[in-house]
């Protein structure tokens, strides 16, 4: 036996290692197991080189808790190690990656950046363990078999082992303040989160498996059960195949593995696999999306070669698709670095892009070839497309000839096509095509029914962000504005060389005017008196589409809040039509106190159509409603 003292400069090593890495004490367990999963793929890269005389077979690393001894067994049947290599991997290479891992990180530690701890690696284990041994023998011809002992302090021990088998074998011993980790059901959650797809099978226990009953057993006779390894993992990962060798069912099948408790079924996926300039390999789904942008980010998992890293992509993955779900696995991305530092590297730009290039190409190949089926699902994914549009300007170029534009009537549009429809009716004097929209249907009913009695083209654009998409749109085409139905009465929003005569006098609008002010108390309006056709509404309540549009964006961040819009109380425009016969009616009424109901019964006509008739201004309109119809 041979004894030691490892030699790190710094004397206090193993606790700054636990204060260090307080918070992250779980991944231990990841460090340990992708340690042994390193050993045992390169026992199969010797064997198969023909370096290794050995049998490879069907190695698995298991995991045992012994909770009276309270100690935790990780072993392997990997490469395992000569008492040479356990000098020099363990206490030589293992502390000193420690100490620079700590020196370079120990100022930045407690910025919540840092998004990996790849590269602890062995030294983790005494986060957990106040006593960690090594058990290992080499798989090389007459290696004997070495048991090394540190008990959390510099010094250690080093002996011959009783290791019959070739591989590693590390025993925790586990400190008072981590007996957490001597629970199976924490076990358990640890090897799901972090391991469930690492590619050597993990054991951990047994479990029962049921059996096929006999041919002549009889109904009433219990299955036969035997007890079977419980391996919480599945090796060969669909995002780890080549896409010709999988079908619909795989991809639905592994997204329900990934996400157990999501019910519904995702709409489509995509699969990225690329080895040049960077190795990047997984699978993104576009689930069923609600206009909750928040609610709907980080659940995408990273991963390094099938280790579980982080499901906050952000960064590495363009922000408009952080809302789907899926895997990435790359080790091209570096993991011990700060947000700041992984947004300006080289490689994770590129990484960004293509996954945003190869989005944009599976959606314009998904609109080409199946768009009846692209229309069915653009509700459910149009957020994601506006987001990016928004974002990413080489996503916009792509995304403008597939992105849709439906309308109140159920039809959907290119841009393109929408301009070729629209065009003859919907341009104005200034040659300015207008595309006129709404928010909500059932709310801006009567302006969507005036708007299509004279032959115009209503989108339906009702998503949160579509107010800073229209204002993309219209600063990246020439001559194009995009108008809500209830921004203007229609002759004011697409304005034609041609302007209604008004049958009233400059003297009698004026005196309108003075007896609307009279009752009208309400600051937020401001009345307009414009000629229409004498067959349209009398009194039209709008919203001013720039002051609207910018408050709805400032709600959604950005735009309004320059200009000072989101605190603004909301305004309106009474627009009233001299030649409407009620008009003539209110001006040419001789009592004040009927012109003063007519009036008041109008606008509140008005708006109850544009929903701002509530409480109890409702219930007095009712009131005198009943009143006037005795």
């Amino acid at each position: 036996m041979s004894t030691g003292k490892i030699n790190v400069s710094v004397e206090n090593i193993f606790p700054l290692i636990k204060k260090f890495l307080y918070s992250d004490h779980e991944i231990f367990l990841r460090e340990l197991i992708s340690n042994a999963t390193d050993a045992t793929l390169k026992l199969k890269h010797l064997t198969s080189i023909g370096e290794a005389k050995v049998e490879y077979g069907n190695p698995m690393i298991e995991v045992k808790i012994d909770k009276e001894g309270k100690k935790i067994h990780i072993t392997d049947q990997g490469i395992g190690m000569t008492e040479d290599e356990v000098k020099k991997y363990i206490n030589e290479l293992a502390f000193s990656g420690a100490e620079e891992f700590l020196n370079k990180y120990e100022d930045g530690a407690k910025e919540s950046g840092i998004i990996g701890h790849f590269g602890l690696g062995f030294y983790s284990a005494f986060m957990v363990a106040e006593k960690v041994e090594i058990s290992t023998k080499s798989f090389k011809e007459g290696s004997e078999a070495v048991l090394w002992s540190c008990d959390g302090s510099p010094n250690f021990t080093l002996e011959p082992g009783d290791k019959q088998d070739r591989g590693t074998e590390i025993i925790l011993h586990i400190a008072e303040d981590s007996t957490e980790f001597l629970e199976e059901g924490r076990i358990n959650e640890l090897l799901n989160k972090y391991n469930k797809f690492m590619p050597i099978p993990i054991k951990f226990g047994m479990k029962t498996e049921t059996l096929p009953k006999p041919e002549d057993a009889k109904e009433e006779d219990p299955a036969p059960t035997q007890e079977v390894d419980n391996i919480i993992n599945n090796p060969n990962p669909a995002w780890t195949k080549q896409p010709a060798d999988l079908d619909a069912d795989d991809y639905k099948n592994f997204y329900r593995e990934l996400y157990p408790m999501q019910f519904e079924e995702p709409l489509f996926h995509i699969h990225l696999n690329v080895d040049y300039p960077f190795n990047l390999t997984g699978i993104l789904y576009f689930p069923k999306m609600t206009n909750d942008l928040n609610q709907q980010k980080d659940r995408i998992q990273l991963y390094q070669n099938q280790v579980f890293v982080t499901d906050n992509v952000e960064g590495i993955v363009p922000e408009f698709l952080t809302m789907l779900r899926g895997v990435i696995d790359s080790p091209d991305i570096p993991l011990n670095v700060s947000r700041s530092y992984l947004q300006a590297d080289g490689a994770v730009k590129k990484i960004s892009s293509y996954i945003s290039r190869k989005v944009a190409d599976k959606l314009n190949s998904l609109f080409k070839n199946s768009r009846e089926e692209f229309e069915q699902k653009w509700n459910d994914i149009k957020i994601v497309i506006e987001y990016g549009m928004l974002s990413d300007d080489k996503f916009f170029e792509k995304a403008d000839k597939f992105a849709l534009y439906p309308t109140v009537d159920g039809k959907y549009f290119t841009f393109q096509e929408l301009q070729e429809k629209i065009k003859g009716n919907q341009t104005d004097k200034d040659d300015k095509l207008v595309v006129l929209y709404a928010s909500d249907e059932v709310a801006q009913h009567s302006y969507i029914e005036a708007a299509k009695a004279k032959g115009y083209e209503v989108l339906l654009m009702d998503s949160p962000i579509i107010g800073h998409l229209m204002q993309k749109l219209e600063t990246s085409k020439e001559k194009l504005s995009f108008a809500r139905v209830d921004a203007d009465h229609l002759d004011n929003l697409i304005k034609k060389e041609e302007n209604q005569i008004s049958k009233l006098s400059d003297e009698e609008k004026e005196t309108l005017k003075k007896n609307l002010e009279e009752v009208i108390t309400d600051k937020s309006y401001t009345v307009q008196l414009e000629a229409m056709d004498s067959d349209a509404s009398p009194f039209i309540i709008t919203e001013p589409e720039f002051m609207r549009r910018m408050k709805e964006m400032q709600q959604t961040g950005g735009g309004g809040g320059m200009f000072g819009m989101g605190a603004m109380p909301d305004m309106y425009n009474l627009i009233v039509n001299t030649n409407s016969e009620l008009v003539g009616e209110i001006l040419n009424t001789k009592t004040a106190k009927k012109r003063e109901r007519l009036i008041s019964q109008s606008i509140d006509l008005a708006r109850l159509s544009k929903g701002l008739l509530k409480g109890e201004e409702l219930t007095n309109f009712i009131k005198r409603s009943y009143e006037m119809v005795k």
